[in-house]
């Protein structure tokens, strides 16, 4: 490993396990999850690869993480950060094997269990999480080519399988980056998005990108747009990243077979479900999606494909990732919480 400091800087958390609160996303401050640290440099052991960070992106799944609010436990002291952009330097025993041979090339990244955190100058993850990039995709659109392109891909692919050709999908919270790339995937593979927003002024942008209809849940008339347009184009799926009560009337208002799929929780407040008989007497369900178990449980050459179009549509500028803050590694803790209050768009953090 030469060449490789021994030390690095990186934002590392302060919270062991679960915290057993469930206050969503939104951060005022830092200072109680994340401190800065100079920390060893991880080694790779067998099938991983150390990563020297070239860019970081700034998830949803990221910020509950740190609150101790995810699937996955936090570890106190270990860098934070899930998904980043960086050149492999270092591999473990059987990783080069694995991977088809990572040293020296640029790779998108997502941090595996037992690994280090892209929120540091190095990040250490499974050579079976890195995905060889194109030359053509930038640094940025690389460092959040995982988490949200490849959730895309595959909710699009079950709202093809529930809704058939031309069929319709709805989504909440319909102004985030995810949702942004499902309206355009889904409108050049035939479907009709329906997206939900709080926002009145964001709509226009969201038809322009290709939805069907545009639903503003702030406004007076929101219910009575709500039944008209699901009585229209009957959306057989519906993906959630919000859970609150205007979740559970969009789900009652949808049709017989109709699947509410919950990938997120931006509201803490649980919805109260007022018509269990639905589910019942009109094959409705309620399910949950996680990006980590879609990628384990896919086939080789079915994830291969979806790799292989996220990538081409960020060389070709069909996708671009909507980046609102960049920001230092050492500035993290002072700026981000400002940065993360503008809409609509992705923070990428990186080392310098």
């Amino acid at each position: 490993m030469t060449d490789i400091p021994q030390k690095m800087f990186a934002l590392v958390q302060k919270l062991d396990g679960y915290s057993g609160t469930s206050e969503g996303p939104r951060i005022i401050t830092l200072e109680p999850y994340l401190e800065t640290a100079e920390i060893a440099v991880p080694q790779p052991g067998a099938g991983q690869v150390l990563i020297r960070v070239r860019t970081a992106s700034v998830n949803p799944s990221d910020l509950h993480f740190i609150k101790g609010e995810y699937g996955q436990p936090c570890q106190r002291g270990v860098p934070a950060g899930f998904e980043g952009c960086g050149d492999v330097v270092a591999a473990g025993a059987g990783a080069q094997e694995s991977a088809g041979g990572l040293m020296g090339q640029r790779v998108a990244f997502a941090v595996t269990q037992g690994g280090s955190g892209a929120w540091a100058e190095y990040a250490l993850t499974d050579a079976s999480a890195c995905i060889p990039l194109r030359p053509d995709v930038s640094d940025d659109d690389a460092a959040a080519q995982i988490v949200n392109p490849m959730s895309a891909m595959a909710m699009i692919g079950m709202a093809q399988e529930a809704a058939g050709d031309g069929g319709a999908f709805v989504m909440s919270a319909a102004t985030s980056q995810l949702c942004k790339l499902m309206i355009a995937l889904g409108r050049d593979k035939g479907l009709r998005p329906i997206a939900m927003l709080r926002r009145a002024e964001a709509a226009d942008a969201l038809r322009a990108l290709g939805a069907a209809e545009v639903l503003v849940t702030t406004a007076d008339d929101f219910g009575d747009r709500l039944k008209a347009v699901f009585r229209d184009l009957e959306p057989a799926i519906f993906f959630d990243a919000v859970g609150d009560q205007i979740s559970e009337r969009a789900f009652a208002a949808m049709p017989n077979g109709g699947r509410w799929v919950i990938y997120g929780k931006l509201d803490p407040t649980p919805p109260e479900l007022r018509d269990l008989g639905q589910l019942i007497f009109m094959n409705k369900r309620i399910e949950g999606f996680w990006l980590t178990r879609w990628m384990r449980e896919t086939p080789p050459e079915k994830l291969g494909a979806a790799v292989a179009e996220v990538q081409a549509r960020f060389a070709d500028g069909r996708w671009k990732t909507n980046v609102t803050a960049h920001l230092a590694l050492r500035e993290v803790m002072e700026k981000l919480p400002a940065a993360l209050a503008q809409p609509d768009g992705k923070v990428i953090i990186t080392p310098s």
